[in-house]
């Protein structure tokens, strides 16, 4: 079962990293992340939003190391770390922080506990 849900963790994982890979302009607007006057905006969610995470994704399908998984679920756990920070220091939405954030901590919950 342990191996079953995480690739479907790791599956969700390439699947968020497909939006910012693939469609970089709804992700950002998904993030409420606005344009400037470069389309350097866009390459960094290609990158860090997207090609990260799918690439990381395939990675631990692809190796099937518990610890594979794990780093995921590091990753998952500084994003949403991140979302802590932001909650106190920027005062961003709180309904979007806790949805994105919650989904971040879910996978990170189930990925590094089942994992290590």
């Amino acid at each position: 079962m342990i191996d079953f849900l995480n690739i479907v963790a790791a599956l969700l994982t390439i699947g968020f990293g497909l939006f910012g890979f693939i469609a970089p302009r709804f992700t950002a607007e998904a993030l409420d992340l606005a344009p400037t006057k470069s389309t350097m905006g866009l390459s960094e969610m290609r990158a860090s939003v997207g090609g990260l995470f799918v690439v990381a994704g395939l990675a631990a399908i692809r190796l099937g190391a518990p610890l594979a998984y794990a780093m995921i679920g590091f990753a998952f756990a500084g994003a949403a770390l991140g979302r802590v920070l932001s909650l106190i220091f920027d005062k961003p939405p709180v309904r979007k922080v806790l949805i994105f954030g919650g989904i971040e901590t879910a996978l990170s919950a189930w990925l590094l506990l089942a994992n290590l």
